[in-house]
């Protein structure tokens, strides 16, 4: 049952203020110096039996690369499995510093490289494991469900991990049980899956600095302009951008309605790295991006997550020769954290049989 109003209950807490680093990018390369760079990259992962694995927002030459050399480009949670599944005994992740972290923790006895462990992610930093797990316990009789963006420590502490493609259906699975829930840390994922299922929620005061600056009334003037256009909304969104969305949906559903759908046309809410994927399985339709600009904001477009802009050929190439930038998850911890992704993933398989 959806609910009819929005019973958005925010934790009283105060989140770190997280610092947003420079959209600082890398020197341009020539075709000759990038071609040159990619095959070394290519001959290093041979050399250390490695696999690259690259998130939908990371450079367009990232994903390539890793698609060229046998890896995979998907979200953080396939990442992840890929990298079990995989026979290599190294994983390098492009992307940011929780999708290392998750790779670590289902893949332990594997070594895990990342090009810049500076990469993190703002919802990640903004809600720290201790202040998160002393707010889980004002309330012992609530199910801890967490976004894949988090820490091992936070994960750690939960009862469940979830995506942003199966969130829907655990929490309505909870909910059928009666179960309340302490959900984190997007508060706007959240309040779009209490909406959708329901149910009784209390949220962390998180936001993703990307998706919050989608605005809502540049969004509609867009929409006139373009009537023709789908728009395909992330659900770290704000409520108002949701709201006027045709699709609302992981990275993985929006790639999916490029895709199937009839449109021609496509406004996107996410960031804007997905467009290299979209482009290659939808070669003649148009892509737009959601506009970031309007009262309130703080650029003109900000649909780019400036921590995965920190992957680039050219540090991933240093990160291999150098064997530097390892993840380190401790077996105990990794032991911890692993329980509610296995919770997810067992649920998932349950779904699909």
């Amino acid at each position: 049952m959806k609910s009819n109003g929005s019973r958005m209950s925010l934790a009283p807490v105060s989140i770190p203020t997280v610092s947003v680093p420079n959209h600082t990018e890398w020197p341009a390369l020539s075709a000759e110096k990038e071609s040159e760079l990619k095959e070394k990259i290519k001959d290093l992962l041979k050399d250390i039996n490695g696999v690259l694995v690259a998130h939908y927002y990371t450079d367009g030459k990232l994903q390539d690369l890793a698609e060229e050399t046998g890896g995979c480009v998907a979200d953080s949670l396939e990442m992840a499995r890929f990298g079990t599944e995989h026979p290599a005994s190294t994983l390098v992740v492009a992307g940011v510093k929780f999708m290392g972290e998750t790779s670590k923790i289902l893949n332990n006895e594997k070594r895990v490289l990342m090009p810049d462990l500076g990469a993190t992610c703002s919802l990640d930093e903004g809600c720290p494991a201790d202040e998160f797990s002393r707010f889980c316990d004002q309330y012992p009789d609530h199910t801890v469900v967490v976004y894949a963006n988090t820490s091992a420590e936070v994960k750690a502490r939960s009862d469940w991990v979830v995506t942003s493609g199966i969130a829907l259906p655990i929490i309505k699975h909870l909910a059928s049980r009666g179960e309340k829930i302490v959900w984190a840390p997007d508060r706007h994922l959240g309040n779009y899956v209490q909406r959708e299922t329901g149910a009784e929620m209390v949220f962390w005061p998180g936001s993703c600095v990307v998706h919050e600056e989608f605005r809502s009334v540049a969004l509609g003037r867009l929409r006139k302009l373009h009537p023709e256009a789908a728009v395909l909304v992330h659900p770290e969104s704000p409520q108002s951008v949701i709201e006027q969305a045709d699709v609302v949906g992981s990275t993985t559903a929006l790639i999916n309605a490029v895709v199937s759908r009839e449109e021609t046309s496509f406004i996107v809410a996410t960031d804007k790295g997905i467009f290299n994927k979209m482009r290659k399985l939808a070669p003649g339709k148009t892509l737009m991006e959601a506009p970031t600009e309007g009262e309130g904001a703080t650029c003109h477009s900000c649909a780019r997550c400036p921590w995965m802009g920190m992957n680039s050929l050219q540090n991933l190439l240093i990160t291999l020769q150098e064997g530097r930038n390892e993840i380190h998850v401790s077996k105990k911890l990794a032991k911890r954290a692993r329980i509610p992704i296995q919770r997810m993933l067992d649920f998932a398989s349950r779904m699909q049989s």
